[in-house]
């Protein structure tokens, strides 16, 4: 069990802190980086981000030098939660296509219109996907028990926080009024569970 959480630990502090300023450089800078399009944009940011990545793992054995051991009530806790980030996720899939998820109504709206989400998991919590990875995430910082996996998960709080208001700002720009009436109804973050089950 110790290796299984160790090596959990290790790919949730390579792969997650990345990915955090990926989309904080691709939402701020937005028309920049439509200019260069889909192909540039995953090229050069994509890079960056591989090269953290790379300067993680290569420094993980001072970063994952503290560990709490195997804790089966932590253990437990954090099933759960991946319990409830794989059911937001699954429902959140049904409504993004591939193409949508990985920003390309964002970054090319002229080739790839899209129009406001506002059905199934969408009508219920307007950023449910944030919120998965929110829950999955603290649900491999549980299992793991290592410090890093923390630290982790609470710098990812502010990071997605500030990632969702660039793309609010961004779907009120490409939406208008429409996003507005949207924000109105249904909340940002903590679903609507009347008309859920």
């Amino acid at each position: 069990m110790n290796s299984v959480r160790y090596y959990l630990a290790m790919i949730l502090l390579v792969t997650v802190p990345p990915a955090i300023p990926f989309w904080l450089i691709v939402h701020t800078f937005i028309r920049f980086w439509r200019r260069l399009g889909p192909r540039w944009t995953f090229s050069l940011v994509g890079t960056l981000m591989g090269g953290a990545m790379i300067g993680l793992f290569l420094i993980r054995k001072p970063l994952l030098a503290m560990e709490f051991g195997t804790r089966y009530p932590l253990i437990v806790l954090g099933v759960s939660c991946l319990a409830c980030a794989i059911m937001m996720l699954v429902r959140v899939k049904k409504c993004l296509s591939f193409r949508i998820q990985v920003g390309l109504p964002e970054l090319a709206p002229d080739r790839t219109p899209g129009k406001l989400l506002t059905e199934g998991v969408y009508a219920r919590i307007r950023h449910p996907r944030y919120v998965g990875f929110l829950l999955a995430l603290i649900g491999y910082a549980l299992i793991a028990n290592y410090l890093a996996t923390y630290i982790v998960f609470a710098l990812c709080l502010p990071g997605f926080y500030l990632v969702v208001i660039l793309e609010e700002r961004e779907l009120r720009e490409r939406f208008g009024q429409e996003y507005e009436e949207y924000c109105r109804r249904v909340p940002r973050f903590v679903p609507r569970l009347r008309g859920c089950l």
